[in-house]
């Protein structure tokens, strides 16, 4: 037990160096960010599909895969303790109708544990939910900056969920999640004098937003034999609606802009929100809902479908509204599964590895100068056996493409990596004496 969790604070420790900035999407400038938390790496190279439970494998996505049947490598006494921890790179390259660039972010993703009591799973850990990160510019027909926006943060959540097994095929579970994080971020419209050069002194706006919240998931969990060797499985899970509490501040500050760009603050004036009513705002996180199935041998091959609506249009920030924005009803649907050549073999190391693969096509929710921003993705992935009792690393891999260049928008073409640690243990054993 403590090498495996050494080896998880090494990896933590790794991936937290590793990782500086959670995104850099410019669609992270709206509402709480990009959604950062996908599922986990396995989820994630099966194009997003979370209906799977098994014995090695965290399934982040659905509490009511906590749970589960006891192990013949236990003697059925018992299952094992599941860590997991994972952490992604993505490098993505922006398109629009003026020109091209490229960006990278690197993250942590998440950390969890989780625990066989019974009949009972219980589980807990953290994650990043949303990211925020951005530097945008615009420019006039001369080529002069006209305005800069700079944003970063995001929304994190601390999970504690419980799973149980009300038969050997069926399970049901909750989580409970504290919202945390803060969001900032400053913009400046720059003043020209009349011979269209930039003034010397402009104005920033500078605005700081921390939130705090509780929400919950609820999750069901359904599998059995169509056959002798194919098994049927379906989820389902369902978030309520809840509010997230915002207690805001804003500034306006005097700068002059260095040589080399750098902004240099001379005066700062805080700006008394409460008369507005903007001091502590409500955000609405949407309500959610997910159903899927699939077929497959057990430790041998798995396909299944997936889909999921969001009620994103009940979204609204009334602390950074813009015209040109609105929201809608999201949606994601998901394709995958993951095939095994021999899950047991004594020779022939390739043999045992997992291979997965998948795809998603997703509304985001989100609506710009009247065009829906979606999201399309391609995903693979390889599993390797690393230690005792189904231990495991995981990679992924990810390309695909957000947005669209229509109405002078962005399209995000990007490649996501992603690498996590399934670690399993035996904590409880059962002593017996002749």
């Amino acid at each position: 037990m403590i090498k495996k969790l050494v080896v998880v604070l090494i990896a933590i420790f790794t991936i937290s160096s590793f990782a500086q900035e959670g995104t850099a999407s410019p669609y992270s400038f709206y509402g709480i960010g990009s959604l950062k938390f996908k599922g986990t790496v396995e989820n994630r190279s099966m194009g997003g599909l979370s209906i799977l439970r098994d014995s090695i494998h965290l399934n982040l996505r659905n509490p009511a895969a906590f749970t589960g049947s006891n192990l013949q490598m236990f003697k059925n006494e018992s299952r094992p303790v599941k860590y997991a921890v994972g952490g992604s790179y993505s490098s993505t390259g922006l398109k629009s109708d003026s020109g091209t660039a490229n960006v990278s972010s690197s993250t942590f993703d998440y950390l969890a544990l989780n625990v066989p009591v019974g009949k009972f799973g219980v589980a807990f850990g953290l994650m990043p939910y949303t990211a925020v990160g951005y530097k945008l510019e615009t420019e006039n027909d001369e080529g002069l900056t006209t305005n800069r926006f700079n944003g970063e943060g995001g929304l994190n959540k601390a999970f504690l969920g419980f799973g149980y097994n009300i038969t050997d095929n069926f399970s049901v579970g909750v989580n409970a999640q504290y919202n945390f994080g803060n969001i900032q971020n400053s913009a400046i419209e720059f003043r020209f004098d009349n011979d269209r050069l930039p003034l010397l002194l402009q104005s920033r706006e500078n605005n700081r937003s921390d939130l705090s919240g509780l929400n919950f998931d609820f999750g069901l969990y359904y599998k059995s034999k169509i056959s002798k060797s194919l098994e049927l499985t379906t989820a389902l899970t369902f978030t309520p609606e809840s509010n997230l509490t915002s207690k805001n501040q804003r500034a306006i500050s005097t700068i002059t802009i260095g040589t080399s760009g750098q902004e240099i603050v001379s005066n700062v004036i805080n700006v008394d929100l409460e008369d507005q009513g903007l001091q502590e705002t409500d955000l609405v996180l949407p309500s959610r809902f997910s159903i899927g199935a699939g077929i497959g041998q057990p430790r041998k091959w798995f396909f299944g479908a997936e889909y999921e609506s969001q009620k994103t249009s009940n979204f609204e920030n009334v602390l950074y509204q813009t015209s040109a924005t609105s929201y809608e009803d999201g949606s994601r649907f998901s394709l995958g599964g993951f095939f095994i050549p021999e899950y047991n073999a004594f020779s022939g190391y390739f043999k045992r590895l997992v291979y997965r693969g998948g795809l998603r096509f997703e509304r985001t929710g989100l609506n710009i100068e009247n065009e829906s921003i979606k999201e399309f993705g391609i995903s693979f992935g390889v599993g390797i056996p690393v230690g005792d009792f189904g231990s495991n690393a995981n990679f992924g891999f990810e390309v695909g493409k957000r947005g669209t260049t229509n109405n002078n928008l962005i399209q995000e073409n990007f490649i996501n990596f992603q690498i996590s640690l399934s670690l399993n243990d035996r904590w409880f054993q059962k002593r017996k004496y002749d």
